[in-house]
């Protein structure tokens, strides 16, 4: 693999409290790890290892490394800061890919999984009656549906929504990358693998 390609993989950012905060490259970790801004996590057996130590490792069979002069160094899949404790606040940007995402590719009527080209977005309250774009007021719909729903509400067409729509929470795993990475499952909920949104 290319050095330039390895250090463009996701390596997790978790807070001191091992709570993940972020994605970042492979060399932004490197960087971090660096300063001593973080440590490494080995996520075989969860320790900490300084720039000097993670250095001094041999690498595993198969694993991923980056070629120093004199050196190969394993790329770390995960990080953790040695002074943030805070976990971001962001919010999702409304959008219609983040539609798509949050709402799963999903005909949130009948439940179809057509694909994109046979989704719309659908406005809830209709545009046509004072309904207006955002979160809580469009959802997926596929063709069929928002044909038989048109300029009505839901209870008007007599359809009803699989899914209230909300807001979505913003989870950084994915907000950069849709990678899966497995070591991460140590360390993140299996909810954080289900939606990529972006901020």
């Amino acid at each position: 693999m290319m050095v330039s390609t390895v250090l463009q993989r996701p390596t997790l950012v978790l807070n001191r409290n091992w709570q993940p905060v972020n994605v970042a490259t492979v060399a932004r970790a490197l960087v971090l790890l660096f300063n001593e801004t973080a440590r490494a996590v080995d996520p075989a057996d969860y320790q900490l290892y300084t720039w000097a130590d993670w250095s001094k490792l041999r690498l595993r069979g198969g694993e991923q490394f980056v070629q120093a002069v004199r050196f190969r160094l394993r790329v770390p899949e995960v990080i953790s800061l040695a002074g943030y404790d805070r976990v971001p606040s962001a919010a999702v940007t409304f959008s219609r890919r983040n539609i798509f995402k949050r709402d799963r590719f999903t005909c949130q009527y009948c439940g179809a999984q057509p694909g994109s080209e046979e989704l719309t977005l659908d406005h809830v309250v209709p545009r046509a009656a004072g309904g207006e774009s955002q979160w809580d007021n469009c959802v997926l719909a596929c063709l069929g549906c928002n044909k038989r729903k048109a300029d009505r509400t839901p209870q008007q067409a007599g359809m009803r929504l699989r899914n209230q729509p909300v807001q979505p929470a913003w989870r950084p795993l994915y907000a950069a990358h849709e990678v899966r990475i497995e070591s991460w499952s140590k360390f993140v909920s299996e909810a954080y693998w289900n939606v990529t949104l972006e901020k």
